[in-house]
């Protein structure tokens, strides 16, 4: 059974910054790839970035290119986001996820095949 719990959510000024981690379990990170979505309230969830796990390459969705880094440890099986220079519209459930098949970076943020869910964090970010 596949479990990806998450952590490291909250609350944060405009400009600041916050890290979130996920922990896989039932699950092998290092042949496969994990990213995180976000929902924000009234809108639909949206892929936000993604790695794979061999080789460490990344896959981000423009609105947050160059202020959010994912990264991963396969030895702990776990990814983070960092976020940077955080802004009030990157208010929203982040969620952590994996996909069930084996799909590249862009499909899997795309939604296009099933995933496997975490339970979600709130981020909030204030002006």
């Amino acid at each position: 059974q596949v479990q990806l719990v998450e952590s490291g959510g909250g609350s944060v000024q405009a400009g600041g910054s916050l890290r979130l981690s996920c922990a896989a379990s039932g699950y092998l990170l290092k042949n496969n790839r994990m990213g995180w979505f976000r929902q924000a309230p009234g809108k639909a969830r949206e892929g936000v970035a993604c790695i794979y796990g061999a080789t460490g390459g990344t896959y981000y969705v423009d609105s947050v290119k160059g202020r959010f880094t994912i990264s991963r440890d396969n030895d702990k099986n776990a990814i983070y986001l960092q976020m940077d220079s955080m802004k009030p519209e990157d208010t929203a459930v982040y969620y952590c996820a994996a996909p069930q098949y084996d799909v590249g970076c862009s499909r899997f943020l795309a939604q296009a095949a099933p995933n496997y869910w975490g339970q979600g964090t709130q981020v909030t970010v204030s002006s």
